[in-house]
Formats: C-alpha cells, sequence, structure tokens
C-alpha cells in the first residue's frame, strides 16, 4: 500500500466539535496530514489555519446555515461533538443535530464519492445490539423534529449512553445506503479519555477502568491517541473498512468479556446491557 493512503493531501475535511478534545485533536492531526480542515463548534475555535464556523447542534437552522456557509466538497466528515448527562439538549448535541448535519451534506451533495464519515460513540454504546429493535425505531425518525418529538416520548433515552447507542446503530444501518453512494461510515469507541468533558466529570469518566490501568502500567488515553484512528478510518488507508464502531479502550471491554481481567467483567457486563 502506498503510505501516502494515510494522508489527506488535496482533501476537504469538517471537524464537527473541533474546538477542543478529541475534535480539536483531530482538526490538528488531518491538518497535519495535508487537509484542508474547516471547524463547526459553538466553542471559540483556536486552531490556527483552519476555517471556523459557528454551530449549536441544538439548533435546526443553526446547522443548517453552518452547512451553507462549509459548502462543498468535503472529502472527510468528523463528528465530534459531545456532552455529558445533565447538558440541556444532549440528545440533540450527541446524536440528531449531527445526523441532521450528514443528512442536509448529502440533499446538498457536498459529500462526493469517496468521501468518509467517523463519528466519536462511546464504549457506554456497546449495548446497541442488544436493545436493537428500540434502537431501529429511534433512527425510524425520518428527520431532527421527528427525532426530538421520539426522546420527549422516551425521556429517559435523554441521556448519554442511549446518544451513543445511537450512533453505533446508525454506522452499521447507514453503511449500506451510504456506500451505494460512494461513502463509508464508522466510528470508535473510546474508553476514559483525557479531555475537558471527561475532566467535568472526572469522579465518573476518569476513575473508570482505572484498576486496569493500574495493573497494566497505563493511563487514560489522551485525545490524539484517539483521532489518530479516527483519522485512519476516514483516510483511503481504510477505503474497506465501512459499519464499524471500533473500540479503541486500550483491551478493558475485550478483558471483560474473556474474564482475562476478571475485575472488568462486570462493568463490561452492564456496558453490554447484560443486567
Amino acid at each position: 500500500m502506498n503510505p501516502d493512503a494515510f494522508r489527506y493531501d488535496g482533501k476537504r475535511a469538517l471537524v464537527v466539535g473541533g474546538a477542543t478534545g478529541m475534535g480539536a485533536a483531530t482538526a490538528e492531526l488531518v491538518q497535519g496530514l495535508g487537509g484542508d480542515v474547516v471547524v463547526m463548534d459553538f466553542a471559540d475555535i483556536t486552531l490556527p489555519g483552519v476555517t471556523a464556523i459557528n454551530l449549536d447542534l441544538r439548533d435546526k437552522a443553526s446547522i443548517d446555515a453552518a452547512v451553507d456557509e462549509c459548502g462543498g466538497p468535503v472529502h472527510a466528515l468528523f463528528s465530534c461533538a459531545g456532552a455529558a448527562d445533565g447538558t440541556p439538549g444532549i440528545e440533540k448535541i450527541n446524536f440528531i443535530g449531527h445526523r441532521h448535519l450528514i443528512d442536509r451534506m448529502l440533499e446538498k451533495s457536498f459529500l462526493p464519492e469517496g468521501a468518509a464519515i467517523g463519528m466519536i460513540s462511546s464504549t457506554a454504546g456497546l449495548a446497541w445490539e442488544r436493545n436493537l429493535d428500540l434502537v431501529k425505531e429511534y433512527l425510524d425518525s425520518p428527520d431532527f423534529d421527528a427525532a426530538a418529538a421520539w426522546i420527549e416520548q422516551h425521556p429517559d433515552k435523554a441521556d448519554y449512553m442511549w446518544s451513543k447507542q445511537a450512533i453505533c446503530g446508525y454506522v452499521a444501518r447507514q453503511a449500506f445506503e451510504f456506500l451505494k453512494r460512494g461513502i463509508r461510515i464508522n466510528a470508535i469507541m473510546p474508553g476514559p479519555t483525557d479531555t475537558p468533558l471527561a475532566r467535568a466529570n472526572a469522579d465518573l469518566w476518569l476513575t473508570f477502568g482505572s484498576d486496569f490501568r493500574d495493573e497494566t502500567g497505563t493511563k487514560a488515553s489522551t485525545p490524539g491517541e484517539q483521532a489518530a484512528p479516527l483519522a485512519f478510518l476516514c483516510s483511503d488507508a481504510a477505503a474497506y473498512v465501512n459499519g464499524i464502531t471500533m473500540i479503541t479502550d486500550l483491551g478493558y471491554v475485550s478483558s471483560g468479556v474473556t474474564g482475562s481481567y476478571p475485575p472488568a467483567s462486570p462493568a463490561v457486563d452492564f456496558l453490554l446491557g447484560k443486567f
């Protein structure tokens, strides 16, 4: 394989949620790999050399305006914005708004043949297959407003875990339809990652799996360590990778599933929806 397949020379990339955390690391990495980078975010965008566009994923009109301002083509679309439980409109920030933005990009033919979409889910979304019937019902909501109405009817699903399950189900289900248009879609499922969002919820997010990391002499992931697999999934080097949610947690889930690290098994069983 040509090593240039990992690069983004001559490509235009859009990073949604690229002001901080994993999104910022992705924007910086893709820019360093030769990409022409556009960053959309509600927060201030400080990365030099990118095109900055204000965006509120809770507001359909804001998404539409941001897409129009961005224009096309977009060869790599990274859906990185996310919020923690307790954030008003979390269901829109974490999934509904991202899906609407993708839909608008497709409607306007801003995603050409050969484009790729990379999303950030989480190991918190592992139970999507166990809850597939309900996930599919949610995904059947045809647009932004219908999805928001579905959440209003299921208020217990306006949370972080459900939004991440929705991303996993969306990636898997859209892989076929998007591929018919020449577009791939994948996601990563990070474990604990030292981002501003995680630090704001450190007692829950950054302590998770700490015993596993102590045993293995490792630390919580850096944003850059998550940006690298995400950038790979949207590069030409991953041309035959489609519809997957790649677990990027240094093996915690695998160790829990197999029992090779028994203390992880109860937490992993919970994340998988086994109880």
